[in-house]
């Protein structure tokens, strides 16, 4: 019940976010967000050994989020100089026998939290931007709640048993076939409105080019989620915290988005190169 009641608020939100909100609103909600989940990043980073320099680490993903916000160009720049700097900050404070552990691992969170969420406000400027966030979003859940419940039905085969004993080969296959009939009927929905003279929705090209996608971000989203289960593994927890109940923490609940929306940015990025 908590799990429902949560997802009951949590949902109409980010749905009058991605339809509502402008790019000013979209960027620092995502980065709180973002903000969030790197405390519970570091707070396993910690549990592993480390001993990570939280707000400094914190101010680098605040810059990312900055710039992509003002100059999303400079990013790959503003990266270099937020490793280096976490470097002295660690050379200073970190034990000798640490600094590269504490720099590692807190660079990797900038990476792991801050730059992979920074693409869904940079996805949300474009042309249709809402309905790519939709998307995201529906094919990334959808597939999330087949998993669930099929693979607790019917799952029998383990599929990463050394990552997450409870993930199966049946609820992957499902969660992917769950992704491809949320894709296709979003289409579906955009062409019908699209002849009632509704813009609400847009998704210009083929069937097969979204199906395509839903299976990619699906796939995405399913290693995102056992990359996540890896880190909580080695660092002897279940869950990343206790911020939303029934679905554990920040990290827990946006774990797929991780890996799905960077990798709709870049397709994004390789449909507009070639």
């Amino acid at each position: 019940m908590k799990r429902v009641v949560t997802a009951a608020v949590l949902i109409p939100l980010v749905l009058l976010l991605i339809f509502k909100g402008p790019f000013w609103l979209i960027t620092p909600v995502v980065g709180l967000v973002a903000g969030l989940a790197l405390w519970e990043y570091l707070a396993l980073a910690d549990a592993q050994g480390a001993k990570t320099p939280r707000i400094a680490t914190l101010i680098g993903v605040g810059l990312v989020f900055l710039c992509v916000f003002y100059r999303p160009e400079l990013l790959a720049q503003l990266l270099g100089a937020v490793a280096l700097v976490l470097l002295i900050v660690c050379a200073f404070r970190s034990p000798i026998e640490r600094v590269l552990t504490d720099a590692a691992f807190s660079l990797f969170g900038v990476l792991y939290v801050g730059l992979t969420l920074a693409t869904i406000p940079l996805i949300s400027a474009q042309e249709n931007g809402p309905s790519l966030l939709l998307f995201l979003f529906f094919v990334v859940w959808a597939g999330d709640i087949a998993a669930l419940y099929v693979g607790r039905s019917l799952g029998k085969r383990k599929l990463a048993p050394a990552i997450s004993p409870g993930k199966t080969w049946e609820g992957s296959i499902a969660s992917v076939v769950g992704s491809v009939i949320v894709g296709v009927l979003l289409v579906l929905l955009a062409g019908a409105l699209a002849r009632r003279n509704v813009e609400t929705l847009f998704y210009p090209g083929s069937m097969g080019r979204w199906i395509f996608l839903a299976v990619l971000l699906n796939v995405a989203a399913q290693v995102g989620d056992l990359v996540e289960s890896a880190i909580k593994r080695g660092a002897g927890v279940k869950d990343s915290g206790a911020m939303l109940p029934g679905h554990g923490g920040i990290l827990d609940r946006i774990d797929a988005l991780l890996l799905a929306a960077p990798v709709l940015w870049y397709a994004l990025l390789m449909q507009q190169t070639f």
